[in-house]
């Protein structure tokens, strides 16, 4: 199963993996961008009717990762928490237990739009929360996908997804790495947040998830990943 996508960027190589993540090796690292931890309770703190157990599912999901791919750092390019109205106590409990459990890994939020209304995450996270953009070797890390002035950008905030055409009618919309020139999109981690649809075009280059591999969208050109610097890897 093709479950990661090896690819450089910026001179840097990247994992793209097929749980809505991404793995930088040289840095120990692990990046994922738009958690929304706690969506879930604050929609139903408005009388919504929506499952329970999301948070800890995109747990589980994190603890796989962790144990599949060694880290030093789990680096969250915003919207860590969905809302002030997800700090609730069983959400937060839910966080701090897992994180008993990670207590050596170093945890870094860039603040994203949906942080500044929530609120910081508690402090007994231990989660080092910054302003964008963090810059790291040849990458500006955020989570508004803003172009930076000296490096490639690797943000969150839009959700991204392709639709795939089939015979028909059909089609399929699946979560999407979409890498432009300047600005690479990582699709959101959490399991309740929606998706913004993107298409090809020149000068970018995307990547499906699902059915538990990564795949580059047919079609996509040779010629805008030359330009984009990017060379596929296995």
């Amino acid at each position: 199963m093709n479950d990661h996508l090896a690819l450089t960027l910026a001179g840097e190589t990247l994992w793209l993996l097929a749980d809505k993540a991404l793995y930088w090796p040289a840095r120990r690292a692990l990046l994922i961008a738009d958690a929304h931890f706690g969506k879930a309770a604050a929609y139903r703190r408005l009388g919504q009717p929506v499952p329970h157990g999301t948070t800890a599912g995109n747990l589980q999901r994190l603890d796989a990762l962790l144990q599949r791919y060694p880290c030093e750092q789990l680096i969250f390019l915003g919207d860590f928490l969905h809302a002030r109205e997800s700090r609730a106590p069983a959400t937060l409990a839910t966080l701090a237990e897992w994180r008993t459990r990670h207590a050596g890994l170093h945890l870094v939020l860039i603040r994203g739009n949906h942080d500044r209304r929530a609120g910081d995450p508690p402090l007994e996270l231990g989660i080092d929360t910054v302003a964008e953009p963090l810059e790291m070797g040849p990458f500006a890390l955020q989570h508004e996908p803003t172009p930076h002035p000296t490096r490639y950008v690797l943000a969150g905030h839009v959700h991204p997804v392709f639709h795939l055409s089939g015979r028909g009618r059909q089609r399929l919309r699946l979560p999407c790495f979409c890498l432009d020139q300047t600005v690479g999109l990582l699709p959101a981690f959490g399991q309740f947040t929606g998706g913004f649809a993107v298409d090809a075009q020149p000068g970018r280059t995307l990547y499906v998830v699902g059915d538990g591999g990564v795949w580059p969208v047919a079609g996509a050109q040779r010629a805008a990943d030359q330009r984009n610097g990017v060379k596929e890897g296995g």
